[in-house]
């Protein structure tokens, strides 16, 4: 029998020994720095402006070293940030902020409100309640230095919310200079107001990034709660450490050489659960909901009967087998607005079934004009869940005669290619895998996974004027039993053109050292600051 690398880690860490591996890093655990906290996280951060992407590496970046305006506390509940008061005005239509005292940028410049009349309409292009926002503004203006306005042609209950929102991208402040580029050029700089600063000088793409703590950050002075509240940061330096093979992690986390690693190996779960100086600890209770986006703009997923196909062959049982093997981590998801949120609904879903269905699969693809051309998955080889699920679902479409290519690369990579509209000869792709917070798919005003604008929409660019119609009418209506309502209506539309193929909810726990305290359980955003190493 062939032992597997997997199994002789396995059985090494069961023996209570660990792999015989070059270190990690140049010092060893017990000359490690406690004012030095060191992350695996997951993926490789490649793209560092967190407007140009949604990518969760990016926003954790982002959260890092810019401030925001509003953030949410641990109810979800918008509180302000860099914002000392606001108020609204009579007929509800002109809101008034006025900036707390102590905001600088890393270079000693002080923040003022062209910053953020800049970075609101910088991220008015690309956050769908920003999109909302910016149609509705007669103007967002600079009042002085510490005062602008948002004006708005009708009232907008929901603005405070929507600036608040946690769903990348998040309304990060930056300085004027770098916001006034278009959302589809990167920042190049890495200078914000928050309360780390991005070190160039030990960065080493590839290796490792390190934040410091920005000294002069002035937190606010309540108790911090969810990601509102004082920023104080209790540590020197944080490292992300970029170790791509997993199981080489999760020794580097025993050894002591790492404090905390993201998504570690769902097999490898018993291992840090049998660890005494290790921990599992779920950071996002309401989980993720897996999603698979098809490109719109190529064929064959131009063709709604193409799309439909893969909708019905998808097995969502045997994918959550292979990500979340343990029934508590997993179950299947077949409402847009995911499983825990108020609008969840059982809509248009009979396309469900156990197993899949992969003959009606084959008859749509044949329905759809498919003649054997190729079909690209991006598969992320660094990310487990992705990785494992691409697979699978490369296997289910070989199965019915379907021409499916895998393109692996690091989830670094798969980012940087999602982007490209064209051809696959060109580049391009028809398929990747990705996830979504649960708790975001309950506000299609503030997930880009619930819009359907064709070019203008998320990585997939889905598109159906009807569904968008449905949508418009989020911001107009007032109570929760007219938002479900609507919800139903909008999940019918979806489920018809297929927007994009949910393949399971999946709660993924971080592995940490017992000594890493002070670790924030929010959604979307793992911050930094009020980690503590004891």
């Amino acid at each position: 029998m062939e032992i597997s690398r997997r199994d002789l880690f396995k059985v090494s860490m069961a023996a209570g020994t660990a792999l015989t591996i070059p270190s990690i890093l140049l010092a060893q655990a017990a000359g490690v720095d406690p004012r030095t906290i060191r992350m695996v996280k997951t993926g490789d951060l490649q793209v560092f402006d967190p407007i140009f992407t949604t990518a969760n590496i990016t926003a954790d970046h982002g959260a890092a070293i810019y401030d925001t305006l509003f953030s949410v506390d641990s109810k979800f509940e918008p509180r302000p940030q860099m914002v000392e008061k606001w108020t609204v005005s009579e007929d509800q239509k002109t809101y008034t902020f006025v900036l707390r005292d102590g905001l600088a940028w890393h270079d000693g410049s002080p923040v003022t409100t062209a910053d953020c009349v800049a970075s609101i309409r910088r991220w008015g292009q690309v956050h769908p309640g920003g999109q909302l926002i910016m149609e509705l503004a007669n103007d967002v203006s600079r009042f002085d230095a510490k005062t602008f306005t948002i004006a708005l042609k009708e009232p907008l209950g929901l603005l405070i919310d929507i600036l608040a929102d946690l769903t990348p991208p998040c309304l990060f402040i930056m300085r004027e200079k770098d916001a006034s580029r278009p959302a589809t050029e990167q920042v190049t700089t890495n200078i914000g107001s928050g309360p780390f600063k991005f070190n160039e000088a030990l960065a080493k793409p590839g290796a490792s990034f390190t934040y410091d703590r920005n000294e002069k950050y002035v937190p606010r002075n309540e108790i911090a709660d969810g990601l509102a509240g004082g920023k104080v940061v209790k540590v020197d330096r944080v490292i992300w450490v970029n170790i791509a093979d997993q199981q080489t992690s999760l020794s580097a986390l025993q050894t002591g050489e790492i404090d905390f690693l993201q998504g570690p190996p769902v097999d490898l779960y018993s291992v840090v659960e049998n660890d005494v100086n290790l921990e599992l600890e779920v950071l996002n209770k309401g989980g993720d909901d897996i999603c698979l986006r098809m490109n719109f703009l190529q064929k064959p997923f131009d063709n709604v009967k193409a799309r439909q196909a893969l909708l019905h062959l998808i097995d969502q049982e045997a994918l959550l087998q292979a990500m979340a093997p343990d029934p508590k981590f997993g179950r299947p998801v077949t409402s847009i607005f995911g499983n825990n949120t108020p609008m969840t609904n059982d809509e248009n879903t009979g396309w469900f079934k156990k197993g899949g269905n992969p003959e009606k699969a084959k008859q749509l693809f044949s329905e759809a004009g498919y003649a054997g051309e190729k079909i690209v998955i991006l598969q992320p080889t660094n990310v487990a869940k992705f990785n494992d699920a691409s697979q699978i679902v490369a296997s289910a479409l070989r199965k019915i005669g379907i021409n499916a290519v895998l393109a692996p690369s690091d989830w670094g990579g798969l980012v940087a290619r999602r982007a490209n509209k064209g051809p696959v000869e060109n580049g391009g792709w028809n398929v990747f895998i990705t996830d979504e917070i649960d708790y975001s798919l309950a506000n299609p005003l503030g997930t880009p996974f619930l819009v359907a604008s064709g070019k203008k929409a998320w990585y997939g660019w889905p598109k159906s004027d009807e569904y968008e119609a449905l949508r418009a009418n989020w911001a107009k209506v007032n109570t929760l039993e007219e938002r479900k309502a609507l919800a139903r209506k909008m999940q019918r539309v979806w489920w018809d053109f297929v927007g994009d193929i949910r393949l399971g909810q999946i709660v993924s726990p971080v592995a940490r050292r017992k000594a890493l305290t002070g670790v924030i359980c929010m959604p979307q955003i793992i911050p930094m600051w009020s980690m503590l190493k004891i």
